[in-house]
């Protein structure tokens, strides 16, 4: 069995795709997910498999979404390694503390092509910075998450990508529970 975490994307915001996450790791256990936990309102599950392919475990996670809770959700799957990876590779480490929200981690579904990387980068977004690496894209805003035009319906559309995004605080707690 390998450990796992499901990034779901746009759940429980503005009150929109509502899940309750008692019914969705009930939903996760009968999908044969073993030790199946969640972490605050914004759909991060933990939980483990025996299924290596995350491409594969995003699929099934998604359709039983859609099974259960009749919308469709986009899914991002990462091992805890991943999120290590993630950790020690961010470029705003300078000015980033243990308790800081930011840099914000987008989770790619894929690496994007190059030339749609350019398009993202020409485009003025007042002082807020990103820094691509790999299927990730870190970001720190200026002012806030809330009053940025590099959001996250931005990112897929220039990128082409689909995107979920998680605060440095969730990211790291992701990985403290995965531990334990």
């Amino acid at each position: 069995m390998k450990k796992h975490i499901a990034l779901l994307r746009g759940i429980n915001v503005s009150g929109q795709k509502l899940i309750k996450m008692e019914v969705l790791r009930k939903a996760m256990q009968e999908l044969g997910l073993q030790d199946v936990s969640t972490y605050i309102q914004s759909g991060n599950i933990l939980f483990q498999s025996d299924e290596t392919n995350p491409k594969v475990l995003e699929h099934k996670i998604s359709g039983k979404i859609m099974e259960a809770f009749g919308f469709d959700v986009s899914v991002i799957v990462v091992t805890p390694e991943d999120l290590e990876t993630a950790v020690r590779e961010n470029p705003f480490a300078a000015k980033t503390t243990d308790d800081s929200t930011q840099p914000y981690i987008g989770f790619l579904s894929e690496s994007p092509l190059a030339e749609n990387h350019e398009i993202l980068k020409a485009t003025d977004f007042k002082g807020d910075e990103f820094a691509i690496i790999g299927k990730r894209i870190y970001l720190w805003y200026a002012d806030s998450a809330a009053n940025t035009k590099l959001n996250n319906a931005v990112i897929e559309r220039k990128l082409k990508v689909v995107s979920t995004a998680r605060n440095w605080k969730t990211v790291r707690k992701l990985i403290e529970l995965s531990k334990a």
